[in-house]
């Protein structure tokens, strides 16, 4: 008898349900081919911020988070780690509510999938930009994968442009956006594809000639001011006008933050002898 049941454990153990999607809190980890650990999940919460994955050598203990979902609403999803430094590593999911509520998964290791890809879902892989709508059936998404050019013409829309394509075309034009973009393709259904433009995150690089120190006030550094004119006009963010410096005669001059009103950012024009010779922006913090 105790073999009898410890043989129906063997084959439960390795039955496809086994790596379905499972709903947060809970949620699935199976090591794939090619040392590809897959955490998915379905995602039944309507109001939900941040979704991260973390992983971690130990089960309670030194985890980090190594992807931020970039939408934690899409109902079903996935990450494929490729990085693990260790085959057995512990993961979890930290879950931000809109209602400010937060909390961890219980951490697990992967289950080895003896299946193949068989209920593999499509997964957001931190380097892919090609990717399915949730809307898209699990049948849908076979057909893209396998055969990606298996319709006659395809609908490509690029903001409020749309654009028949045929499939002898496609390869390029895909191959095209993916290797001479960062644009992201989106599949919304098995022949329309939305392109989703790159919308790169600003950097901000302070004035090596306006700039604010380290009490909070602005320095103006202007190493010839002695032999040359300049002036400097500082703006709020709209541009309307706050106060203008007619005339720096100081290689170092510091102006007191009091003077901007309020915090925040600030426009200035700095000309040299009449000509514009930087725009840029200053911060100015919240503590007076």
């Amino acid at each position: 008898m105790i073999r009898i049941v410890a043989a129906i454990a063997l084959l439960m153990s390795v039955s496809p349900d086994l790596f379905a999607q499972d709903t947060l809190p809970r949620f699935t980890v199976v090591a794939k081919a090619g040392n590809r650990n897959v955490i998915s999940w379905t995602n039944p919460y309507r109001s939900i911020s941040q979704i991260g994955i973390q992983r971690s050598p130990d089960s309670t203990r030194n985890f980090k988070t190594i992807l931020t979902v970039p939408d934690p609403s899409v109902k079903q999803n996935g990450f494929a780690d490729t990085k693990a430094p260790a085959p057995k590593m512990f993961y979890r999911i930290f879950i931000v509510l809109d209602s400010g509520k937060y909390f961890f998964t219980n951490s697990k290791r992967p289950i080895f999938d003896s299946t193949g890809t068989a209920g593999e879902p499509p997964l957001m892989e931190d380097n892919q930009r090609v990717k399915m709508s949730d809307s898209l059936s699990n049948r849908q998404i076979r057909i893209i994968k396998e055969n990606p050019v298996a319709e006659k013409m395809y609908v490509i829309k690029r903001r409020e442009i749309y654009t028949n394509v045929p499939e002898n075309y496609f390869r390029k034009f895909r191959d095209s956006i993916l290797y001479n973009t960062k644009d992201t393709m989106m599949y919304v259904s098995v022949d329309t594809i939305v392109i989703k433009p790159f919308v790169p995150k600003e950097i901000y690089r302070a004035s090596k000639y306006v700039f604010t120190e380290k009490f909070g006030n602005v320095m103006i550094v202007l190493p010839d001011a002695a032999t040359k004119k300049y002036s400097v006009s500082f703006f709020e963010e709209n541009n309307k006008p706050v106060f203008d410096i007619k005339e720096v005669r100081a290689t170092s001059l510091t102006v007191d933050k009091s003077n901007f009103v309020h915090s925040g950012w600030f426009w200035f024009e700095l000309y040299e002898e009449g000509k514009l010779k930087e725009r840029h922006k200053v911060f100015i913090p919240k503590d007076f």
